[in-house]
């Protein structure tokens, strides 16, 4: 069961300006199920993408970055769930490629203003004869509206769509944001089967979305872990229609521009949680802080030491406070100079070490209680400096391995 987390009212969702999504049955993989997506963008869209660092990458993160590259106006995005289409060679190239012929003359468009997405197995030849036969009927389907079908569309082993919505004033005027994300296991984005679309009405310099996918991306995407793997198909869109009637932001570090950042990064961080309360097989939604580094980077290390540790994954799933485990994670996390004598470890409000020891005060009763909880913080202080980061995970339990045993039955 997700923790704590409920599939979105449909109403919740914010129809974008500028933004139209069809969804249809294609039979990618499975019969009756929707599993195929269409974006109509409305024209001067900006489009700005953050993909997967896994040099095995998916045609489809390919092609996409191509046709980014290429300075192309992106006015559509086509999305199949059942079939990653990755390893499978310059045949699987040529078929991403297909599937942005075939739409962009539906439309009227050049295939280089289309961007296409695969989620599923691996090493599968793409059926594209089945996802050309479905674009017809998702762009018969498009409507404003489509946000909450479009979740569902996107889906492989989520148990639960993930969808949210936002509105902000900028400039005296109201903005909205949308977005979806899917993803439950092979999860740690390195920008799992991660996908996540993000579209706002905002008026922005093109120039300033790649930053802000990047700055978004690194403060919730690149922030999660199910289970240390890094997919072949991680990608992360944010389009801007450009239609809210504001004044062009044109810095980030305007009021307007700081405004619609937080507003990003507070929607995208919602959709990355929602992925690891979805893990596959978790019982346990965890935080991971650390505090007192004296960079960034190092506190990185230390807490995706500990969120990818499965010592530590499964004793949170038995609600085992064997909470030497952290500290093993945090020493071998690659900070050399570490002082262990300066430590401390929190687990949320029981204070478990200090000063690299078992805090005296500390009952063992206390640390079970906080193992119990179905939303746990983790908190270590290096005290080397002023540096922090936080990293979200959950626990390892049984049902992981049998759904990954399971994944291609």
């Amino acid at each position: 069961m997700p923790v704590n987390l409920v599939a979105p009212n449909p109403a919740d969702l914010l129809a974008v300006p500028g933004v139209e999504i069809g969804v249809a049955m294609a039979g990618v993989r499975k019969a009756n199920r929707r599993d195929l997506v269409v974006f109509r963008l409305a024209e001067g869209t900006a489009v700005a993408g953050v993909f997967t660092k896994n040099r095995f990458c998916a045609a489809p993160v390919q092609v996409c970055r191509e046709h980014l590259a290429a300075g192309a106006a992106i006015r559509a995005m086509v999305i199949n769930t059942g079939n990653a289409n990755a390893g499978t060679g310059a045949d699987g190239l040529a078929r991403a490629r297909r599937s942005c012929a075939t739409l962009a003359t539906l439309m009227g468009l050049q295939p280089r203003q289309v961007l296409p997405f695969s989620t599923g197995v691996i090493m599968e030849t793409l059926p594209v004869e089945r996802i050309e036969a479905g674009l017809p009927l998702a762009l018969a389907a498009l409507r404003a509206d489509g946000w909450a079908d479009a979740a569902q569309g996107i889906m492989t082993t989520d148990t639960l769509p993930k969808a949210a919505s936002r509105r902000v004033q900028i400039g005296g005027q109201t903005v909205t944001l949308s977005g979806i994300s899917k993803g439950a296991g092979m999860i740690r984005p390195n920008m799992a089967t991660m996908l996540g679309f993000m579209a706002t009405d905002a008026v922005i310099a093109p120039q300033l979305l790649n930053a802000l996918a990047r700055e978004a991306a690194d403060a919730s995407f690149n922030r999660i872990t199910i289970d240390g793997d890094t997919s072949t198909n991680d990608s992360f869109v944010i389009a801007a229609t450009q239609r809210a009637g504001h004044v062009a932001i044109t810095s980030l570090d305007s009021v307007e521009g700081r405004t619609l950042r937080d507003a990003v990064i507070n929607l995208a961080q919602q959709l990355a949680q929602a992925i690891v309360r979805d893990g596959e097989g978790a019982t346990k939604f965890i935080t991971v802080r650390i505090d007192g580094g004296r960079d960034e980077a190092e506190c990185r290390l230390a807490a995706y030491a500990i969120a990818h540790s499965p010592l530590v994954k499964t004793a949170f799933f038995a609600s085992d406070p064997n909470l030497g485990r952290i500290l093993a994670a945090v020493g071998y996390a690659g900070i050399d100079d570490l002082d262990q004598g300066l430590i401390d470890l929190h687990l949320d409000d029981v204070h478990v070490v200090r000063q690299g020891g078992r805090h005296p005060n500390y009952q063992e009763a206390d640390g079970q209680r906080v193992m119990k909880q179905a939303e746990i913080t983790v908190c270590v202080d290096l005290h080397r400096g002023a540096a922090s980061a936080t990293v979200w995970t959950c626990d390892l339990s049984h049902d992981y391995v049998s759904i990954n045993a399971d994944y291609r039955s």
